[in-house]
């Protein structure tokens, strides 16, 4: 969107707002707890508004929108008249009457009121959804700084504690971590705010602390600001306030991660018990259907619209407690906002730095299109490592090859294009259909995935164990580098081998922070970013960081044992999952070799004997369809068991690929067979 058009989309809004300021004042009072709530919520999610204006405008919103649904609904409710769908004897209900008289009033007016009660329900809710959906809005976003708040609390204490070892006083320790922004995220910003209250309005910085202890929206930030107040205040050892609380919030993260599994073990109890409603739901209709009583248009419905709805809501459901993890993992290489000397993420060619030159000079064109073309090169010497590091580059190949063996089939005729075409070869049918695409475009992804994570796992799997090596050898007297060399000799793996790089970048003039610095944006993994952050900052004021080591090795190990059992954990709830599929294939199998085949050959006996029985108690319903129907509904449900099972294991649905090829290809087998 331009500047212009954004201009005018706020003018508008503003002017709704000004323009509804007077119902707010008639609705509202200033002093109404709604009103604070709203303020709250305005200020924790940092939006800067203003609350009147706000609600004004949300007011608007949801009197524009529920003014147009109201006519819709008029209108629905006129057409309904028209077509004979609402009629008096639908809307009088049976009420009984006393009289001819009220009787002929209530009949002249019944279809005038149900068409105007129609109107004010469809009214109703299109100014809730307005004006809720704006008002939720903060809430939404409130809540969602919190989370990652308290995500990033414990990391962002261990790293004010390395600060201090370091020998920064209180307030270089909260500059430092309002600069920390590209690894603490949201925590680095409320301590941005202590720090711009300081720096811009002249308010001491123990009011600001204390300020910022109140508008948090992290219970668990407020009390460690307020904690460290009175550290601030009575001139307590901040050291060993920040040593104690960097071991409970450490505490704190592996009881809140109990929590969310325990939750996790509930949604999987409730997915085995929604995912089998479907299937009981099927089964009911094809009985309907064989007492002549067909119901096809719920069997289509509860085949590709239930199942994937009940899914993909579970999907939902888990991401509302599912934590990812927060960050991009990228550093920056120093504190300068200017894009040009950072070292972040420069897309999948490389040319971030160069694109801050372009423009100057002719010479910075010539080198951009030379940095390009050795890019392209590179890559195509070595597709492999740039899909690997890319894993979602590959649908720009998939994709397109996908349309071609849809295209390819259907030119050379052996691809079914009707539905009577597809019922009369269902295997065949959808494996041109689905399968294929699917295969060609998933598979890749899903291999080149794996691969990347396999490659960072690498990285992580000796993070701690080899901290702790780092630890022991700076403690000997050793400097941060030497240490760091002692460690890539006497360690195996990918880690040591990254090691090695890094102590020869410095040999050759890199400056070791630089160096550890490219080496977390090669993997760019969150946790490894607030790792290498916390030793970076420290080794900036001494090489002797032992305490500083064993930290960075303590969290890392705490990481750990929340992986271990986040991954032992959900292990059961992919069990339950996986299970749950199996057992609605089987019946599905069985369902269809020995109910509808068994019936199908009663009715051809029948039929070909001269009696109608058979056919009869069948109802004509078409057992190749109903194959047909039975093999898409195990396929959506492979497709949707499978995203699931990955998420809850890695809160990333590509990870979920994997299951959902192996799901697949099972239902493909099995109804090779049976079907």
């Amino acid at each position: 969107m331009s500047l212009e058009s954004q201009n005018g989309l706020d003018g508008s809004t503003d002017a709704l707002g000004d323009a509804f300021y007077p119902v707010y004042q008639f609705l509202f009072d200033e002093n109404s707890d709604f009103v604070g709530d709203v303020e709250e919520r305005l200020e924790q999610a940092r939006m800067g508004e203003n609350v009147e204006l706000y609600i004004s405008r949300a007011l608007a919103i949801g009197v524009l929108l529920g003014g147009t649904l109201w006519i819709l609904g008029t209108l629905i409710g006129f057409g309904l008249v028209q077509f004979g769908v609402l009629t008096e004897e639908v809307v009088s209900l049976g009420i009984p009457v006393p009289d001819e008289e009220t009787a002929a009033t209530l009949s002249a007016i019944a279809v005038p009121v149900a068409v105007g009660i129609m109107g004010v329900v469809f009214g109703s809710i299109g100014f809730g959804i307005g004006f809720g959906t704006l008002v939720a809005i903060p809430y939404s976003r409130a809540s969602a700084r919190k989370r990652e708040i308290n995500m990033l609390l414990a990391d962002s204490v261990s790293f004010m504690y390395a600060l201090s070892v370091g020998g920064l006083n209180q307030l270089e320790i909260l500059e430092a971590m309002a600069r920390a922004e590209d690894t603490y995220g949201e925590v680095a910003r409320e301590f941005q705010s202590i720090v711009q209250e300081t720096e811009y309005f002249g308010t001491d910085y123990r009011n600001a602390i204390r300020q910022q202890a109140i508008v948090t929206p992290s219970d668990d930030l407020s009390q460690f600001l307020t904690d460290m107040l009175s550290i601030v205040n009575s001139g307590g050892d901040m050291q060993r306030f920040l040593a104690d609380k960097k071991e409970k919030h450490l505490r704190t993260s592996k009881q809140e991660q109990e929590m969310t599994l325990e939750t996790l073990e509930l949604f999987g109890e409730m997915y085995m018990t929604l995912s089998l409603f479907p299937l009981l739901l099927i089964i009911i209709l094809v009985i309907m259907s064989m007492l002549g009583e067909a119901q096809d248009m719920l069997l289509f419905g509860t085949i590709y619209l239930l199942t994937p709805l009940i899914g993909f809501g579970f999907l939902v459901l888990v991401s509302t407690v599912k934590q990812d993890e927060p960050g991009d993992g990228y550093l920056q290489l120093s504190d300068d906002p200017d894009p040009v000397t950072q070292s972040g993420r420069d897309g999948a060619l490389k040319l971030g730095l160069i694109n801050g030159f372009v423009g100057e000079f002719a010479l910075f064109s010539h080198v951009k299109n030379r940095e390009l073309l050795h890019n392209v090169r590179g890559i195509l010497a070595a597709p492999h490592i740039f899909f690997r590091d890319n894993p979602m580059y590959t649908l720009a190949l998939t994709v397109p090859l996908a349309l071609v063996s849809l295209v390819v089939p259907v030119a050379l005729g052996v691809a079914p294009t009707s539905w009577d075409a597809l019922v009369a070869r269902p295997v065949w049918g959808t494996f041109v259909w689905v399968y294929l695409p699917m295969y060609i475009v998933v598979l890749p992804l899903a291999v080149f995935y794996e691969w990347n994570v396999r490659r960072r796992n690498s990285i992580t799997g000796k993070l701690s164990e080899n901290l702790r090596k780092l630890s022991s050898a700076n403690d000997t007297g050793q400097t941060l580098l030497e240490s760091v060399r002692t460690v890539s000799s006497t360690s195996s793996g990918k880690l040591a081998d990254e090691f090695d790089v890094i102590y020869a970048k410095v040999n050759y003039g890199t400056s070791l922070r630089e160096a550890l610095i490219e080496f977390n944006n090669k993997y760019h993994i969150p946790r490894l970013a607030r790792t290498i952050k916390l030793i970076s900052k420290a080794q900036e004021a001494s090489s002797q960081i032992t305490d500083v080591l064993s930290t960075a090795a303590q969290a890392s190990e705490n990481q750990d044992d929340i992986e271990r059992e986040r991954r032992s954990r959900t292990m059961m709830q992919v069990a339950i999952i996986l299970m749950t599929y199996f057992t609605l294939l089987a019946v599905m199998a069985i369902l269809k070799t020995q109910f509808l085949d068994v019936m199908a050959g009663l009715t051809e006996q029948a039929s070909s004997g001269g009696g109608g029985g058979g056919s009869q108690f069948s109802g004509g319903i078409d057992p190749n369809q109903l194959s047909l129907l039975f093999f898409h509904g195990v396929t959506i449900q492979a497709m949707i068991s499978g995203l699931i099972s990955g998420y809850i294991r890695t809160a990333d649905v590509r990870s979920g690929l994997k299951f959902t090829l192996v799901l697949m290809t099972v239902a493909l087998a099995t109804w090779t067979v049976v079907g």
